[in-house]
């Protein structure tokens, strides 16, 4: 199932259970969550959604991306419909 959201794109495998993310906001990128993983990075942004300088996520482990706070917000909306997915 194809997932496009605002910040982040992919897909959903419903056999694996597990989303593939393709992107964040503009850069390409292939890393997969499963719930468990999903779930911890959801927690985490709900809690800190207020503060005001943002977020950095890393991918590949090297590359920091900046998230404003709206952008958490989006970010948020968009974990918000990949969780649907999990059974």
């Amino acid at each position: 199932m194809k997932v496009d959201g605002v910040i982040i794109s992919g897909d959903f495998d419903d056999e694996m259970n597990e989303f593939s993310i393709q992107k964040v906001k503009q850069f390409y990128t292939e890393s997969t969550l499963r719930q468990s993983q999903l779930n911890l990075l959801y927690d985490y942004l709900e809690k800190h959604k207020h503060e005001e300088g943002g977020q950095f996520i890393t991918l590949y482990d090297q590359l920091p991306v900046h998230l404003s706070q709206d952008e958490i917000y989006q970010l948020l909306n968009d974990l918000k419909k990949v969780k649907e997915f999990y059974h």
